[in-house]
């Protein structure tokens, strides 16, 4: 017989230091629906800004194709949700669209004509 003990693995230090995602995370009924609303918005908006060349790499990640399918996501959102969210939300978020609507039409080699720029089924013409 041996007097040799069966060894324990060595602790894993990653296990120690996990944070507690429990802790963390707040359970999504408890988010209200204008939060949930205005973030999903406010993506759309920093993804069609960086697709239009507006973030700090500028031409780098342009792709108007990409730009035109976000604002135009966003259009229908800000649209469906308006009386939704009530103008206090809804005001600022329509004038991010329209500053994306705007960005898109200047940053096109050859501009869609009026009423059928990204979103604008949604909005209607839009205009500087």
């Amino acid at each position: 017989m041996s007097d040799a003990t069966p060894q324990q693995p060595a602790p894993d230090p990653r296990q120690e230091q996990a944070p507690d995602f429990d802790a963390m995370t707040r359970d999504i009924a408890d988010v209200p629906a204008v939060e949930v609303i205005t973030t999903v918005a406010v993506h759309l908006m920093s993804a069609a800004a960086v697709n239009l060349g507006l973030s700090e790499d500028g031409g780098e990640h342009k792709d108007l194709d990409e730009a035109r399918k976000l604002i135009t996501s966003l259009a229908g959102l800000v649209t469906a949700c308006a009386t939704e969210v009530g103008s206090y939300h809804a005001g600022p978020l329509r004038d991010g669209l329209k500053s994306l609507q705007l960005a898109f039409r200047e940053a096109s080699v050859v501009p869609d004509e009026p009423g059928q720029g990204p979103g604008e089924k949604f909005t209607g013409p839009v205009h500087g």
